[in-house]
């Protein structure tokens, strides 16, 4: 019995339950009696509003927890750094089911290495070109990226095969070369090891955090898997860290994109629990318009900590 099931799953034949699994997109919104637009569908924002921008910025740490594995089978990009300014200059990141880009910077053929982790930013007016001299890799393995569909922007992206539990987004102010500074993009696991992704060059020496920040969770395409189910799964965002510290806020709000995108069907609600925002992904359904935009209670809870009650 032992030798078939090694058998059997070794084949493929045997798979592991999928928890994330729900009826197909079509098939939800049909039965909601809603549209679909096109992907990616950012399925819920987050948004922390600071009491004033940070200055001298070395680095940002988020935490975020999945509540259950994600398969490949599905495209979803959980970004703990939604957006972010530096000097203005903006950039994003996070792990995804199915990273994918350029096996070199001489490469321009595109291919897929499964899960992984992303580092991008923009150009400086998003539709000046920004070069792969912008980008350093950790690893041969390592991915990347720069091209004009979403904007002028340079990416890093390496695999790591994350499943449930706690990670750690991180970027860290490295070398400073001239009149621009690399910073370095590492996702640490829930013992502490960390796991470096790349790194990408910023015009300038010393930096300010504006006084925002964002996480996103998303459903995309990739031509590897043009159409993706929604995967039902519980994402947990921590409070964001500047400078190894939680910073001061004003508040904190949801928000779930219908008009001016990245569109999605409604299928998630954001919730506060304590300092964190829980964002629960299932079935599609109607959302009220008036909860669209809500505010998410963890000021309070982030105003005592950061005095040290």
């Amino acid at each position: 019995m032992k030798r078939l099931l090694f058998i059997l799953m070794t084949s493929g034949v045997l798979h592991a339950e999928d928890l994330c699994q729900q009826p197909s997109p079509e098939a939800m919104a049909e039965a909601a009696g809603v549209k679909l637009p096109p992907l990616p569908w950012h399925v819920a924002n987050v948004w922390w509003d600071f009491e004033k921008p940070v200055e001298h910025f070395t680095s940002l740490e988020v935490d975020v927890t999945i509540d259950r594995d994600v398969p490949e089978d599905y495209n979803l990009y959980i970004s703990p750094c939604g957006i972010a300014k530096i000097n203005g200059l903006q950039f994003y990141g996070g792990i995804q089911t199915n990273i994918n880009g350029w096996a070199s910077k001489e490469s321009r053929e595109r291919v897929h290495r499964g899960k992984g982790g992303i580092f991008s930013r923009w150009s400086s007016d998003k539709t000046t070109p920004i070069g792969l001299d912008h980008v350093r890799t950790a690893a041969d393995e390592c991915l990347v990226e720069s091209a004009g569909y979403e904007g002028e922007f340079a990416s890093v992206r390496r695999p790591f095969v994350w499943t449930k539990g706690t990670y750690t987004w991180c970027i860290t102010k490295g070398v400073t070369e001239g009149e621009s500074t690399w910073f370095t993009c590492s996702i640490r696991d829930a013992k502490g090891a960390a796991h470096e992704v790349g790194s990408l060059r910023f015009e300038g020496t010393d930096f300010t955090f504006w006084e925002r920040h964002s996480a996103f969770v998303e459903v995309y395409s990739t031509s590897k898997i043009p159409k993706s189910g929604i995967p039902k799964v519980k994402v947990t965002f921590g409070c964001p860290r500047l400078n190894g510290k939680k910073v001061p806020l004003k508040k904190a709000h949801a928000y779930y994109p219908d008009k001016g995108g990245p569109d999605s069907p409604d299928c998630a609600w954001v919730k506060a629990e304590g300092e964190n925002c829980v964002v629960e992904v299932g079935p599609i359904f109607k959302r009220d318009e008036a909860k669209r935009r809500h505010d998410l209670n963890v000021a309070d809870s982030l105003r005592e900590s950061s005095l040290g009650r």
